[in-house]
């Protein structure tokens, strides 16, 4: 008998030891439950994904939710270790779709510095440019067409802005920076500031040209492009002029393949002439 009682105590032991463990388990399941749920919904994490404009983070979020709802259910029909696997699947989940927010954010904080420093570029080009036009006695009355349309499109790349499309806001920004160069150069007398620069070489001068080159064909795309698409006279016009310049590009170019920079300067000045007579053709004064 008394080693039956012995055995009976062997017996239950084992049994009421996981009664015990899966209660607690239970008890730790719901308590996890609970904390899920709030950083689902409820927490800034949560908030600040419902909130924003990522895609990709919502689609994260609306996983783990799903994740968790089939924890519920697995509680439900007392299924625990499932329901601990699927709260630890919705939380990895969550933390993928926080994660996606903070890239986002930071990104954005790039864009928002990015627009700023160009923002600060083209006011101190605008600066340099009132300054210029003051010492040479230009009032506002005669002021250069490019000046205005800075003016312009910072005040639409500020718009941009408060509507948090500041990629959108900052090209426009490129392109008062474009005009605003281009607008200071003819200012002071294109020529006038490129005998004033000390090269120290042909090379490097020729170079220089080019870039002015460049700078006065974005400045074609700039100010042109609504005009050409709405007026065929405009368009003709200009891609008279565009043409010739192209083809003293591609000599210029060819000079200086061949070491003759003197020549590819005087070359590229001439093309560059070219689109500055383009842009005048289509109403658009550049002086000098």
């Amino acid at each position: 008998m008394v080693l039956f009682k012995i055995n009976m105590k062997l017996l239950t032991m084992p049994l009421l030891g996981v009664l015990l463990v899966g209660a607690v388990h239970a008890g730790q399941t719901e308590s996890r439950m609970q904390s899920v749920e709030k950083l689902l919904e409820t927490s800034s994490a949560a908030q600040q994904i419902k909130g924003s404009d990522n895609q990709a983070a919502k689609d994260k979020h609306e996983q783990a939710v799903q994740l968790f709802d089939k924890a519920k259910l697995a509680q439900g029909n007392g299924n625990e270790q499932q329901a601990a696997d699927l709260l630890k699947q919705a939380t990895k989940t969550m933390f993928e779709a926080t994660r996606m927010i903070k890239k986002d954010d930071s990104f954005m904080a790039k864009d928002v510095r990015d627009f700023e420093e160009r923002k600060a570029s083209v006011e101190a080009l605008c600066t340099a440019y009132e300054n210029i036009a003051k010492e040479k006695g230009i009032d506002k009355a005669t002021e250069n067409e490019l000046h205005a349309f800075v003016y312009k499109r910072v005040d639409q790349a500020e718009a941009l802005k408060k509507e948090s499309r500041v990629k959108e806001g900052r090209k426009m920004l490129d392109e008062a920076y474009i005009a605003a160069k281009v607008a200071i150069e003819h200012l002071r007398g294109g020529e006038t500031l490129v005998r004033s620069l000390n090269f120290a070489s042909s090379e490097e001068e020729y170079h220089y040209e080019v870039d002015r080159n460049d700078t006065h064909r974005m400045l074609v795309d700039v100010l042109l492009k609504e005009k050409m698409k709405t007026n065929l006279g405009i368009e003709a016009m200009v891609n008279k002029f565009m043409e010739s310049a192209d083809k003293l590009r591609v000599r210029a170019d060819e000079q200086a393949s061949d070491g003759e920079y003197e020549n590819a300067i005087g070359t590229m000045e001439q093309s560059t002439k070219e689109i500055v007579r383009a842009i005048r053709s289509a109403g658009i004064y550049i002086p000098g």
